[in-house]
């Protein structure tokens, strides 16, 4: 597989995703099970964070990267759109139309 070019739109993005899920098998995964994942990983990015603003930590819990945790955070994401059918980029677009109504304090 090609590794994804540098600047790649979202879409580029999502279709990688579904590429590199079917290349390594993890496309048979069902929606609530990469639903989990992401619940994780977003705690391990929370962790990360954490660390990062100099709040204690349990000295012998694993140390999160908080890179890595964001990496694994957007790919759990993008595969759970793939499994819904939804185009991450376009969702972004339209709520974004909606988001300029509002009135933000």
């Amino acid at each position: 597989m090609e590794p994804l070019s540098p600047g790649a739109a979202l879409t580029g993005i999502q279709d990688y995703v579904a590429k590199m899920e079917a290349e390594r098998g993890l496309d048979k995964q069902d929606l609530s099970a990469q639903c989990l994942k992401l619940g994780e990983e977003v705690g391990e990015l929370f962790r990360a964070v954490r660390r990062l603003q100099g709040q204690p930590q349990d000295p012998g819990g694993r140390v999160a990267d908080g890179g890595d945790e964001a990496a694994d955070v957007l790919i759990l994401l993008m595969s759970i759109v793939n499994r819904c059918g939804i185009s991450l980029e376009d969702a972004f677009r339209v709520k974004e139309v909606r988001n300029e109504s509002r009135v933000w304090r």
